[in-house]
C-alpha cells in the first residue's frame, strides 16, 4: 500500500525553496491559503503495484492482489456480501477507485465504493448494480436505504471510475467523471472508505481519497452548463462507436499531399475486444474504422498503428492499458525529408489510456495528419502523447490527461534539427491539463505551434515551455493555480513565443515569460477562440471520453 501527499511545485532560488517548503507544508496539513482555497491533500491511495494488500481488513468473499494489465485487488466469490475497509477516520472525503464488475450474482447484486464507514453495517456507499444502475445507498445497521438512483450501462469485464463524495451533509455519486447521484444525509460524519461487492465478483484498483472534491463533468441533467457548448460536448448514447467528424487545425490542412484528415473513412468498420484482435486491427494495410470495446489489457509495449485508421472508443470506458500506440516509421536518424510511406491519417478518439509500458500515444518519423480528440489519458509509465522526429500537421483536442507527470513532448531532442526544422506543426485545443506537472506542451523546433482555448489546472512545475527555437503562439488559454504558465526560458536553448489574451487566476497565478515573433497560425488556418473567460466551464464539461 502507498499512502502519498501532492508534491511541492519546483522554485528556482532561495527565496522560491522556501515558498515550496510552505507551500508543501500548507497542503499537508490540508489547510487554506490566507484566506484562498486549498488544493485537494491525498489522504490514502493504494494501487496494489506492490503485490499486497496490507492495510484493508477484510469480511467475507475471497479477495486478493491478482494481475489484469497491472496488479488489481479482487474478490472472486459470488456467493457473498464482501467488503474491505481501509483508512482513518476522515470527516470530509472523496472516495475514488477503478472499478471492474466480473460477474453479478444476479441483477440485484452490486458492487462499489464506501465513504464515511464506521462499521461494516454502518456506510454510505456508491454502487452499480447488474441490473444497470447506479445507486447512492445509506446503509444503517446492515439496512438498505437508496438514497438516489440513475440508469448507468453496466457490462461487466468493463472499468468504471467510481467517485463518492461525502461533504458536510451533501453526498454526490459520479461515474467515469459524470454525476449521477446526489442527495443530503447527516446520519454519518466520519469514518473510513471501502470497497463493496456484494455476491458479486469484481476488481478494483487506484484507490485514492482526497479532502476535496476534484474537478468534474456536470451531468447533461444538471445546473452547470458550459456558457459556449462545443459541438461534442452532449454524450452519445450508451454503447455507441461514433467514427465520424472531423478536425480543426492544423489536421485539417491541405499539405505533403493530403487534404484533412479522415482516418478510416471509406473502409469496412470492426468491433474488437480483445488484444489480439486490437493488435491485429490497427495493424492492418487500408481504410478501417475499428471500434474498440471495453479496456483491453495489452501486452506491455508500443503497437505500430498503419494509414488510415480510426480507432474509437465503445461509450466511455473502453480504451487500452498495459502499453501504448506508435504512429509512425522505425526510428532512422538518417532520414532527414518526408518518405513516401510516412504514416499518415490516423484518428484516435474517445479512448482511456491506463498504465502504458512506454509512451501512451507516440507519433514519430514524419507521420502527417493524426487528429488525437477526446481521450481520457493517466498513469503511463513515459510521455502520454507525444509527437517528433519530423511530423507534422497533427490536432491533439479536447483530452483530459491527468495523473501523470511528463504529459505531452513536441519535439524529442535538441539536436533533432534536421528532422525537426520547418515541421512540428501542431494544434493544441480545449485539453484538460489537469495538474500535469510539466510538459504541457515542451516544444522543441515546431512553428507555428498553436495552443489554444486550453484549462490548466495546477501544474507544479511548468505548463507550456517553448524552447529551441520553437515559434509558439498561446492564446485565449485559462491557466488556474499555475506559476510558471509560459516560458521560452525554462530549460536549454531558448525559443520564441507570443502569449495573447489569456487568463492567471488562483493561487500565486504567474505572469508569462514569453518573448519574440511566431509565425501566425491563421496563415494556414481559419479559427475562432472562445472567450477564455469561458474555457474553463466549457473544457471541464466536453473534454475526454464520453463525449463524442
Amino acid at each position: 500500500m502507498s499512502i502519498s501527499m501532492r508534491a511541492a511545485p519546483r522554485r528556482r532560488g532561495l527565496a522560491a525553496m522556501l515558498g515550496a517548503g510552505l507551500t508543501a507544508l500548507v497542503l499537508a496539513l490540508g489547510s487554506t491559503w490566507f484566506g484562498g482555497t486549498a488544493y485537494a491533500a491525498t489522504l490514502f491511495s493504494d494501487d496494489f503495484q506492490d503485490g499486497d494488500s496490507a492495510g484493508w481488513s477484510k469480511s467475507g468473499g475471497s479477495w486478493s492482489v491478482v494481475s489484469d494489465g497491472s496488479q488489481v485487488y479482487r474478490q472472486t466469490s459470488t456467493g457473498a456480501d464482501a467488503k474491505a475497509q481501509a483508512g482513518s477516520t476522515w470527516t470530509g472525503q472523496s472516495v475514488s477507485a477503478r472499478v471492474k464488475p466480473i460477474t453479478f450474482g444476479n441483477s440485484t447484486r452490486s458492487v462499489g465504493v464506501a465513504a464515511r464507514l464506521q462499521s461494516l453495517s454502518n456506510y454510505y456507499a456508491l454502487v452499480l448494480t447488474g441490473s444497470g444502475t447506479a445507486q447512492l445507498r445509506r446503509v444503517s445497521g446492515g439496512g438498505v436505504t437508496t438514497l438516489a438512483t440513475a440508469a448507468v450501462a453496466v457490462s461487466p469485464g468493463t472499468w468504471y471510475t467510481l467517485r463518492l463524495d461525502a461533504f458536510g451533509s451533501t453526498l454526490t455519486g459520479y461515474v467515469n467523471g459524470t454525476q449521477v447521484a446526489t442527495a443530503t444525509d447527516s446520519t454519518f460524519g466520519s469514518g473510513k472508505i471501502g470497497l463493496l461487492a456484494s455476491y458479486a465478483s469484481v476488481s478494483f484498483d487506484d484507490v485514492t481519497v482526497s479532502d476535496t472534491a476534484g474537478p468534474v463533468t456536470p451531468s447533461p441533467s444538471g445546473s452547470a452548463q458550459p456558457p459556449s457548448p462545443s459541438p461534442s460536448s452532449s454524450p452519445p448514447p450508451p454503447g455507441t462507436c461514433n467514427t465520424g467528424g472531423s478536425p480543426t487545425g492544423f489536421a485539417a490542412v491541405n499539405a505533403w499531399g493530403r487534404n484533412g484528415t479522415t482516418g478510416g473513412a471509406g473502409g469496412p468498420t470492426v468491433e474488437v475486444d480483445t488484444a489480439t484482435e486490437l493488435i491485429a486491427a490497427i495493424a492492418q494495410t487500408g481504410p478501417l474504422n475499428i471500434c474498440v470495446k471495453g479496456l483491453i489489457t495489452v501486452p506491455a509495449g508500443m503497437y505500430n498503428v498503419s494509414s488510415h485508421k480510426s480507432i474509437v472508443g465503445v461509450g466511455s470506458g473502453s480504451g487500452i492499458s498495459g502499453g501504448g500506440f506508435n504512429i509512425g516509421l522505425t526510428i532512422d536518424d538518417a532520414i532527414t525529408s518526408p518518405p513516401a510511406n510516412a504514416v499518415q491519417n490516423v484518428i484516435i478518439r474517445n479512448l482511456v489510456f491506463r498504465n502504458a509500458s512506454d509512451d501512451s500515444i507516440n507519433v514519430q518519423m514524419f507521420s502527417h495528419h493524426i487528429w488525437i480528440d477526446h481521450n481520457d489519458l493517466a498513469q503511463g509509465y513515459d510521455g502520454l502523447i507525444d509527437v517528433k522526429r519530423g511530423s507534422s500537421y497533427v490536432t491533439i483536442s479536447w483530452n483530459h490527461t491527468h495523473h501523470h507527470a511528463k504529459n505531452m513532448l513536441l519535439g524529442r531532442d535538441d539536436a533533432d534539427d534536421l528532422q525537426d526544422t520547418g515541421r512540428l506543426k501542431v494544434s493544441y485545443h480545449h485539453n484538460w491539463f489537469d495538474e500535469t506537472p510539466q510538459r504541457n506542451p515542451r516544444v522543441r523546433y515546431g512553428e507555428p505551434v498553436h495552443i489554444y482555448n486550453n484549462y490548466y489546472f495546477h501544474n507544479t512545475d511548468v505548463g507550456v515551455a517553448c524552447q529551441t527555437d520553437a515559434g509558439c503562439v498561446v492564446e485565449g488559454n485559462y491557466f488556474e493555480s499555475v506559476e510558471e504558465p509560459i516560458s521560452n526560458s525554462y530549460a536549454g536553448p531558448g525559443g520564441r513565443c507570443v502569449a495573447r489574451n489569456n487568463i492567471y487566476t488562483g493561487n500565486e497565478p504567474g505572469a508569462p515569460d514569453c518573448s519574440g515573433t511566431v509565425e501566425e497560425p491563421s496563415a494556414y488556418y481559419g479559427y475562432v477562440l472562445d472567450n477564455p473567460n469561458d474555457v474553463k466551464a466549457i473544457v471541464t464539461a466536453s473534454a475526454g471520453v464520453g463525449k463524442i
